[in-house]
């Protein structure tokens, strides 16, 4: 297995990407600590890896809380041992033009989408320093490296992560942890409800996706984990400060 005996630290591993990012670290032999704001599907997600043969543990975690989010990596890292792979994923999308978005949405845009991923990434690091190797990927998206139009927050927020992790990788190459931005395009989960509440409705998302995506079609959670595993493992061991975009060639 790819993962085997290294741990693994998720955020937002809950839902969607992140739980299927959780569940693939673990079927790569990954011990995960599965982290969510809600508890409820942080527990339902470790026993699912747990009923596969795979080894997990649930914690609540609201990452806005940067005491906490510190705390929970480190204690983490204490508990096991070690700590190989963080993937920082939580974020929010918040639709809207400069004068639709208030300061406070921008704020709150910012604080999970940009803040968070450097407070984890900030506790993390030094553990991976002292191991002499990690990885620590950040969640972006393709909304990164292109412009989504009324979509100011998301999209200022998403080209922030991407340099942010560029900065990162630069300056830790040489202590051999690695840091990289995913971003994934179009997945049928509800983090997309800005979107569709910005385009008119769930008919009008889907005929976007179709007409917009070279693909034509959504893209899954478990084509954006097996990215994850990718960045995770040593198939990416030369692979630092890269914008993985995973999209159906929306962005070209």
């Amino acid at each position: 297995m790819l993962l085997e005996d290294r741990v693994a630290f998720v955020t937002g591993g809950g839902s969607g990407i992140g739980r299927a990012g959780a569940l693939a670290l673990a079927a790569e032999g990954a011990l995960v600590v599965v982290t969510d704001r809600d508890p409820d599907r942080a527990r339902a997600v470790a026993e699912e890896i747990a009923r596969t043969g795979g080894q997990a543990e649930a914690r609540a975690l609201d990452v806005s809380d940067a005491a906490a989010l510190t705390a929970e990596i480190a204690s983490g890292a204490a508990r096991h041992g070690r700590l190989d792979i963080l993937h920082s994923h939580a974020g929010i999308q918040i639709p809207g033009r400069l004068e639709e978005v208030s300061p406070e949405q921008m704020d709150a845009s910012w604080t999970l989408n940009v803040r968070s991923h450097f407070v984890a990434a900030r506790a993390a690091m030094p553990v991976m320093k002292a191991q002499g190797k990690g990885s620590i990927i950040i969640t972006s998206s393709n909304s990164g490296v292109q412009y989504d139009r009324e979509m100011i927050a998301y999209a200022t927020t998403k080209h922030a992560v991407i340099a942010m992790t560029r900065q990162k990788a630069v300056d830790y190459a040489r202590h051999n942890v690695r840091c990289n931005a995913l971003c994934p395009g179009f997945v049928d989960t509800p983090f997309n409800d800005g979107f569709e509440s910005q385009m008119g409705g769930r008919r009008a998302l889907e005929d976007y996706v179709a007409r917009a995506i070279p693909m034509g079609r959504w893209g899954t959670p478990e084509e954006i984990a097996q990215g994850i595993v990718f960045l995770a493992s040593d198939r990416s061991a030369f692979m630092t400060g890269h914008a993985l975009v995973i999209d159906g060639a929306e962005c070209l």
